[in-house]
């Protein structure tokens, strides 16, 4: 392809309004790889590989993309649950990583998180109103009568009983959990919440309680939403605008009703082929993803020279088969021709989507 007149941008988006709640430019996690008795350093996991993106007042970006591409590292590097390489990331016009400790604790009453795990995110010790109360006693916001009251509210909030705070996790289903971490998250009346793959862990059934709650909540209280997820049909229901991830980086950015509609990045429509059709008289042209995902230790070694422009970095076993080709009705795609990640370009005609490319014929 041949570049025309496009808006470039180096690896991040525009903001989504004119003054986003968060803003997240060029971050970057890296983790350290050390082998030998000495423990030297032999290179780093790029998780997230200069990640950018807008997140407006009231809106749910959704963060999309296969195990391993970094998507829960994105969400909780932003928390500063994970220490970042580098970028910033900027929350209410204040810079995030610049905050010393105590300052992040005052903070974090905005910024608040919900775990994938509804089981391993609760402390099986304590009581559910110890669970729930315990950042408002952190935080000094309430105690005694008024923190009890501020419990039963809030279980009240996420369609549990006031007396439920008496009882321990094991007490309550799958569903139940993810409901008091829901509340838990409420506790400090944040503007932002992390939501960590909240319902995958739970059944169909479930899902969709737990989605129409965080939609309700959002609505009730001006919430702003990271939907981190790998179920594309959850995603395509509940978020605003989705990002594509894939090995570290955002390939395709677009509001939802446009990357559905006409995702150009290869890989986005593999993910897009992939998910279930619930028309069982609709047809849907397959694709498939040849090879494992590639890993990123060995794909980006520290001291390995940048590729040239438009070229394809060298990797092992490199397949030399066409990049894709179609058989048997089912269009193949290899991993290899996925490993040049060139700047994110906003399509000509489509404000606001942006495509990992070289440029647009």
């Amino acid at each position: 392809m041949t570049a025309t007149a496009t808006h470039t941008v180096p690896n991040e988006a525009p903001p989504s309004n004119a003054q986003p709640l968060l803003s997240v430019k060029n971050l970057k996690t890296y983790f350290p790889v050390k082998r030998g008795l000495m423990r030297r350093l032999v290179g780093h996991v790029r998780a997230v590989d200069d990640v950018s993106f807008d997140i407006g007042q009231r809106e749910t970006l959704g963060l999309v993309g296969e195990s391993g591409c970094g998507k829960s590292t994105v969400g909780r590097t932003i928390l500063r649950l994970i220490p970042a390489t580098e970028g910033s990331v900027h929350f209410e016009g204040q810079d995030v990583l610049a905050k010393n400790a105590g300052e992040m604790k005052r903070l974090r009453q905005r910024m608040q998180i919900i775990f994938q795990d509804p089981v391993g995110s609760l402390n099986p010790r304590m009581t559910v109103g110890r669970i729930i109360g315990e950042p408002i006693v952190v935080h000094k916001l309430a105690k005694g009568s008024e923190l009890r009251d501020r419990v039963a509210t809030l279980l009240n909030k996420v369609g549990l009983e006031p007396d439920h705070a008496f009882r321990y996790p094991h007490e309550f289903s799958g569903g139940q959990r993810q409901r008091i971490g829901i509340a838990r998250a409420l506790a400090l009346e944040p503007k932002f919440i992390v939501c960590d793959e909240p319902v995958s862990a739970l059944d169909v059934s479930i899902q969709s309680q737990i989605l129409n709650l965080l939609a309700d909540l959002q609505d009730e209280f001006g919430l702003s939403y990271l939907f981190i997820a790998h179920n594309l049909a959850v995603v395509e229901h509940f978020c605003d605008r989705v990002a594509v991830m894939y090995l570290g980086r955002i390939v395709e950015l677009a509001d939802r009703d446009t990357l559905y509609r006409n995702p150009l990045h290869p890989y986005t429509r593999a993910l897009l082929s992939a998910a279930p059709n619930p028309d069982p008289t609709g047809k849907k042209q397959r694709i498939m993803l040849e090879g494992d995902v590639p890993s990123p230790i060995h794909l980006f070694k520290d001291n390995a020279p940048a590729p040239a422009p438009g070229s394809k970095p060298a990797a092992a076993n490199t397949s030399c088969d066409p990049s894709e080709h179609t058989e048997d009705g089912v269009t193949h795609i290899t991993r290899e021709s996925l490993l040049d990640r060139p700047p994110l370009l906003e399509v000509p005609g489509e404000p606001g989507h942006f495509v990992s490319t070289h440029g647009f014929e």
